[in-house]
Formats: structure tokens, sequence, C-alpha cells
């Protein structure tokens, strides 16, 4: 897959001013979760006196409340006093939105902001949870001065789906919703009517790219379950860890598909810092692949991936507030990578050869569980696992003279990283692996396209035969391939030779049949209509109209009734079709732009998901260690003043 070259860098998001004002939101949000883990150990319950008077005023207690905490933390007491009071307050405003849900059935809803918007972040909505998420996001733009077609509204981890009632998806008081912007603004008003609708423009046409990629991955995904030729019809496939095509049950197999299908566009969207558009394509990745089943989860790591690309999304959209669901979501990534890789990465090795390349997962678990541990007011433990992320780091760092080398030699930078990783450095061993591996993925795909050629092969020669393209595809699936055994299974299962095709102009391909077919059959003793309705079924093939009317006592099943009488019911063509020629034009140009879209992010490299230059988690790595350290030394600070 092809990226733009630039990469996300924390600092690069808006200069030395946003750093500092990042590092001081990370700081806030430490104490912060200090504070309220101090709160619940000492059960203290801040919206009740002595802390809140009868008024719901601060009371006098809430001073010496502070001096305690600020001892405790080593910390400025004022700073520690201005987030109790503010504990305080939600806690007040929470208690009084809780009421009132009760009284009215009117509930609260907490909703967060796109970054830009730096102040007031944070804001409750009231509303009624009868209503349609169409209505919420109506009422959210209406709020907040957005345009309505451009946000997309995330509410328990889920993209909130507009026809649907609040109750229907599960929404609650108190409940959390993310805002996501789909047009991309510096300022918070814009006065110039030009840029306005160029914006405009934009987040139209990345509503359609959004609507586009659900199409391009529901025609992928059905063409799998197609006959197509592989030389002329892009389809996608399903493989294992060495690159060879994997079997997967038809009730999964278009879930899954569909899940890694937006799990890759995802990742386009990430590589090119689109985090409003990339979450919704993860977060409907993570909705398709929670439809397969535990156990095929567990044999492939693209699930604990996909959870780590949602908690990245979530840190470079700012959204310190999905920690719960961040935690949740790590730790579901380890214990998928525990299952598929195995123990000490036993059963990878075994597979592979070594664990050096998948490394890299790792390291970003590591350094997201810092952060996250980090922003729960975990110091120690976010302290342990950046510097368990920043050992990693020093083990995967690639001297860039040698990338260069093999560059050299034909390599391209990607294949360099991934041979270097996977061979602790050497670039003898490195040249070696890329090449043997070049020849081994050569040497499959070859494979799996001569597999792919031979059942399509078998397949028309079954339907050569008078049978269904979906009967032949039954039956080839029973025999696993084999032309004579599937051939068997047809003719020892009457039953399968009726199965429908999906393709309705197949179906309907039911020519008028020869008086001579007609006499052959009434010659059996068939009655002359009933051999007719059967001909025009199996377009003349007088064998297995006749084997269908003795199974079925000289008659057509109902089913196949039914489709004689579509058939007869449907017009021929005329003048007047050709008219929608065009528009059927259209429509097929529109659904081949659609998969193009797709293909272009599907990456060429099967291991792409494990490259990374490290750049980006170099720099956050020492940012929240710097954080950490700071800790300390404003605690060291205090100390010395106090004395």
């Amino acid at each position: 897959m092809k990226t733009n070259g630039s990469r996300c860098r924390i600092r690069a998001l808006g200069g030395w001013r946003r750093a500092r004002w990042w590092r001081r939101m990370a700081q806030k949000k430490y104490l912060q979760a200090k504070l309220t883990q101090f709160l619940r150990e000492d059960r203290i319950q801040l919206w009740k006196p002595p802390y809140t008077d009868e008024n719901k005023e601060v009371g006098l207690a809430l001073k010496d409340l502070a001096k305690k905490y600020s001892d405790r933390l080593e910390c400025c007491e004022n700073e520690v006093e201005k987030i109790i009071e503010e504990i305080r307050c939600k806690a007040i405003k929470r208690g009084t939105g809780n009421e009132n849900y009760k009284t009215t059935g009117i509930a609260t809803i907490e909703v967060f902001l796109p970054p830009r918007l730096r102040k007031d972040r944070k804001n409750l909505l009231e509303t009624r949870l009868h209503i349609t998420g169409r209505e919420l996001r109506s009422k959210i733009a209406e709020t907040f001065g957005f345009q309505e077609n451009y946000i997309k509204i995330v509410i328990n981890k889920k993209q909130l789906q507009l026809g649907k009632t609040l109750e229907e998806q599960g929404v609650t008081h108190n409940v959390k919703a993310m805002v996501l912007e789909l047009k991309h603004s510096e300022e918070d008003v814009r006065k110039n009517f030009q840029v306005e609708e160029e914006e405009q423009n934009e987040a139209e046409l990345k509503e359609r790219r959004i609507q586009r990629t659900k199409r391009g991955l529901e025609i992928l995904a059905e063409r799998a379950e197609m006959v197509v030729d592989p030389e002329t019809t892009p389809y996608l496939d399903i493989a294992n860890q060495t690159g060879r095509s994997i079997r997967i049950p038809p009730s999964e197999r278009k879930a899954l598909m569909l899940a890694m299908g937006y799990h890759e566009k995802g990742r386009a969207f990430l590589k090119r810092k689109e985090y409003g558009i990339a979450l919704p394509c993860l977060l409907d990745a993570d909705k398709y692949f929670c439809e397969c089943c535990r156990e095929l989860l567990d044999t492939v790591d693209n699930y604990a991936v996909l959870q780590l690309d949602i908690v990245w999304c979530y840190f470079c959209l700012e959204q310190l507030e999905c920690l719960d669901d961040a935690e949740k979501k790590l730790n579901l990534a380890q214990k998928c990578f525990k299952n598929c890789y195995g123990e000490n990465h036993q059963r990878l090795v075994n597979i592979k050869g070594n664990c050096g390349k998948e490394k890299v997962l790792f390291l970003r678990l590591y350094l997201l569980q810092g952060i996250r541990n980090y922003h729960s007011g975990n110091g120690e433990e976010a302290r342990e696992y950046l510097n368990k992320a920043r050992q990693l780091f020093k083990e995967l760092y690639i001297d860039p003279s040698k990338v260069h080398n093999l560059l050299q030699l034909g390599f391209t930078a990607q294949e360099a990283r991934l041979g270097l990783r996977a061979c602790d450095g050497n670039v003898d061993h490195a040249a070696a692996h890329i090449t043997n591996r070049r020849e081994e993925l050569a040497q499959i795909r070859k494979e799996e396209k001569e597999k792919k050629r031979r059942r399509l092969e078998n397949i028309n020669s079954l339907k050569g035969m008078g049978y269904s393209t979906h009967a032949a595809k039954q039956a080839l699936h029973q025999a696993s391939g084999n032309l004579d055994e599937a051939l068997k299974i047809l003719l020892s299962n009457p039953q399968m030779w009726w199965l429908n095709d999906s393709d309705p102009e197949t179906n309907n391909q039911q020519e008028s049949p020869s008086q001579e077919n007609i006499d052959q059959l009434v010659y059996m003793g068939f009655d002359a209509v009933v051999a007719d309705a059967a001909l025009r079924v199996f377009r003349g093939n007088v064998q297995l109209a006749a084997q269908t009317l003795a199974h079925n006592g000289g008659t057509l099943p109902p089913d196949l009734q039914l489709l004689v009488e579509d058939s007869s019911s449907t017009p021929s063509t005329s003048p007047s079709d050709s008219a929608g020629t065009s528009s059927a034009s259209t429509d097929e140009d529109m659904e081949t732009e659609a998969v193009n879209e797709i293909l272009e992010d599907i990456p060429e490299h099967e291991e792409d998901y494990l490259d990374s230059t490290l750049e980006d988690e170099e720099i956050i790595i020492a940012e929240y260690l710097s954080y950490v350290e700071n800790i300390k030394s404003a605690a060291k600070k205090n100390n010395n003043e106090q004395k």
C-alpha cells in the first residue's frame, strides 16, 4: 500500500504550543485519576456535607481535604483543590441529572467534542431515549454548532444508527457520546463563504468515500462466494500466515471478509492521519469480527491488531475519556496474541521460524498500556510498561545504513525493515530471508491461482451437464474439489439438482423445449405439460428433467413450479428495455470505482501491518516517560519548598 511518507508525531500536531498544552492536559488527567482513586479509597462523597452545603456550594472541609491529598501527592495544594472542586461540581450535576431522569425520564448524555474544540470539549446534553439516532445527531449538531451531515456519533463504542431509537441501541442515562467531525477546521468559526463551501464539499466527499468503502467491500465479499475468473475479476481471499488460502465456513466467511476489509481501509486512513474517518471503519470491522466464532478469532492475530488500532485511534483523536474501553481492548488484544502466538510466541516461532517482526505489535501494546495507566493515575504501572516499550524499541531499532544496503540490492524499504527485524539486523541473512520469502509467495500464488482456475473449470463442466452453479459449487465443496466425486454426489442426491442460482439471469434463461425432447419424456410416461415445464427448468436437459420427475412422482417440486411461473411472467426484451442501459452502465461504473478504491488500500505485502519505522512510537515513549519523571520532579520540588 502506498503511503504519503509523512509520519504522525505528537509534537507535529500543532507545534510547541500544542505540545505544551498536551503536556498540561496529560498531567491534569493523571491528577484527576489519582484524586478520584483516593476519594474512592477513603469513601468520600463530595456532594454531601461537609464538602457541600445545603445550597450545593463548596464547604470549608474541601480545603482541608485538598491539603491532605496535596501532601500525599507531594504537589501544589491550589491545583489539587481546583481539581477536587471540578470533581465535586461534576458529581452534583450528575446527581441532579439522576433525579431529573427518575422524575421526567429525560436522560443526560455526556458529549465529547472533536479535539479542535480545546475548551469545553466535555458537555452534557439532555434528551429522551425514544428519539431516533438521526434526531439525536440533529440535536447535537444544533447545540454545538456542527453541520448535521458532516458528523458521526459513537456511543458504546459503536456508530450511532440513524434509523433506530436510542433505546433500541442500548443508549442509557449518563452514557458517553463521541463526536467525529468529517471536515477539517483550524478555527471555531469560518467567515469566508468560499472556504466554507470548500469545506462542505470536502466533507461531502469524505461521506461518499465512506459509503463507497461499504459498497466496495460488500461487492468483494459477495465475489468470494461467486464463481469468478481470477484472471479478469478482482476478488478477496483469506489466507493464513504462510500466504495459503484457508477454508472458512460459509456462515462466517462473509462476516470475516467484511471485517478484514473494513480493517484494512481503516488502517489506510490511519496512515493518512484521517482519524475521524478511520475510527468508524475500525468500529465496523470490530462489529463484523464479533459475528465470527471465538475459536476462529483465537487462531488469527487480526482481531488483536484491530484492538490496538482502535485504541491508537482514540489516542490520536485525544479521546482520553475512552480509557475504560481502551483497557478492555488492550486486555483483549493481549489475550488474543497469547492464544494465537502461543506461550512465549512458541507457536509463531514454529510456523515462521522467528518472532522478530511481531515484536512491533507488542511494542505498541506496551506503549498504549503505559499511556492508559498514566491517564488512570497509575504512575508506577505506567513507568513499567513504558520501559518495556522502550526496551523493545532498542531491540527493533534498525540502522538506516543497513536499510540502504538492502535497497541497493533491489529490495523495497518495507521488505528491508521486515527482513532485518526477522534476522536480528544481519544484512546478509535478511537478503536471503527476503529472497526466499519472495520465491515462496510466488509459488503459493501460482498454486492458489491454479486451484481457483481448476475449480472454475469443474463448475463450468457440471454446468455444461445441466446442473446449476449453486448445485455444482455445493457438490464440489463436499467432494473437496474432485470433479468425479462431485458428479457421483449429484447423481446420488437428486434433491441437489434443483438448487437455484442466485443470478436471476441464469434462472430465467428458459428457452422453449423442442417437441422431440417433450415426446421423449411423454414416451417415458410423464404428462406433456409437466414434461414441457421440466425441460424449461433444466434448459432442455432430458436426463435431469426425467430424473427429477421420476424422483418426485411425475411432478415438479413446488419451488421449481414457482420458477416456471416466474419465467412465464417475465416480459421479453423490448426496445424500451434498452433505455435502462445507460443507467445500468453508470451503476456498473460506480461499483467498479468502489471496488478499485478498496483494492488501492489493500497492501501488496502480506505483513504490511508489521511494518513500522517506529518514529511515532519513539517520540511518544520519550514524551510519556518525561511525564512520569515530571511527577517525581514536582514531588521533590514541593518537598524542598515545604522544608
